[in-house]
């Protein structure tokens, strides 16, 4: 594939990882790899057992505190001490000079990857495996003491949850585009009801199925990637994030909302919190509406994003414009969580 195929200078890139003893001569093959909304991703095959993956921002103007390629690479290779699986971080370089945006260097994880959480072609089993590896890995996460492993600026303590939906309602009221009322609703209700319940771990802050990358055979995480909306912040809400699939329309997007889940294998939404508080400890129902709610704002304001990116030319996937016409529906389905809780209020 051609350098302007791919947005990526080859030569300058093979030249550097060459440099860096990355790669066992100055010609390598790069390939794009598909989902990322965000940050462009390419596989580099740099020799014999060389494979990794390239991550950079974007090129063009960016929202200020997006796309923090820094902040991914640092928690990685922070958690590299861990027990929550991540892929070998070997370089970070800051030079816009080399390939036109800082970018980062990780190992390439063989293994498997689902887009679709309904999990098509398992059968129960394999499916209850799945779900089941999923919670135990995102209870590790909210189990590691950020400060031992140096991550102790990595985010403000407290408040994160109150913080996160004025950032969240800012981008949206800074948008050139329109926005549903359902989510201006919710601009103006979440505040206002936000849990008295405070807690800091570190939050992945988009974890879901397919950022995970599962062994080949086994039901098991060998990688958690994309962690580009990682910081400190309330456990329950990143839990919930991933919880959303269990309200989205599995034919609107990536959701389970609608399927047999007890004929495929796939635990409720209530066995899957249920797991993790008694991982945990933590009381997972608590307020769990509310942070519902506060997640489903949350990605439609992610999306209303990607799609002002379409609408000026700066995404990243081709698909960007259709993606970000998902937020309205979104909006409206985190409108009617909140007033389920507050009906069971």
């Amino acid at each position: 594939m051609s350098t302007e195929a791919i947005g990526l200078p080859v030569d300058a890139l093979g030249a550097y990882l060459y440099e860096k003893g990355l790669a066992d001569g100055n010609a390598i093959d790069v390939s794009v790899l598909a989902g990322g909304q965000s940050n462009p991703t390419f596989r580099i095959d740099a020799g014999k057992n060389r494979h990794y993956v390239v991550r950079k921002k974007p090129p063009g103007a960016l929202i200020a505190s997006a796309h923090a390629i820094d902040r991914e690479f640092r928690v990685m290779e922070a958690l590299a001490s861990t027990g929550v699986p991540v892929p070998r971080m070997l370089d970070y370089c800051e030079d816009v000079g080399l390939i036109g945006t800082p970018f980062y260097v990780m190992e390439f994880l063989q293994g498997r990857v689902f887009m679709d959480q309904g999990l098509p072609g398992m059968d129960n089993g394999e499916r209850h495996a799945i779900y089941r590896e999923m919670n135990r890995v995102i209870a590790a996460l909210h189990s590691v003491d950020y400060k031992a492993i140096g991550l102790a600026d990595y985010g403000k303590e407290g408040n994160y949850v109150g913080r996160q939906i004025a950032r969240w309602t800012r981008q949206c009221k800074e948008s050139t585009l329109p926005v549903s009322n359902a989510m201006h609703k919710l601009m103006e209700w979440l505040p206002a009801h936000l849990p008295v319940d405070d807690e800091t771990t570190l939050v992945h802050g988009d974890y879901r199925l397919d950022n995970l990358i599962f062994h080949h055979t086994e039901a098991r995480v060998i990688g958690v990637l994309d962690w580009e909306l990682s910081t400190l912040g309330h456990p329950l809400a990143d839990l919930s994030y991933q919880c959303m699939g269990w309200r989205i329309p599995h034919d609107l997007w990536r959701g389970i909302g609608g399927l047999d889940l007890a004929g495929l294998g796939i635990p409720s939404e209530e066995q899957y919190v249920q797991w993790y508080g008694d991982t945990t400890g933590r009381d997972a129902a608590g307020h769990w509406d509310f942070y519902i709610a506060y997640n489903l704002f949350r990605m439609a304001a992610i999306l209303y994003g990607i799609a002002q990116r379409a609408a000026d030319g700066n995404a990243a996937a081709v698909d960007a414009a259709e993606t970000g016409r998902k937020a309205d529906p979104l909006a409206e389905l985190g409108w009617q969580a909140a007033q389920r809780y507050q009906l069971e209020g």
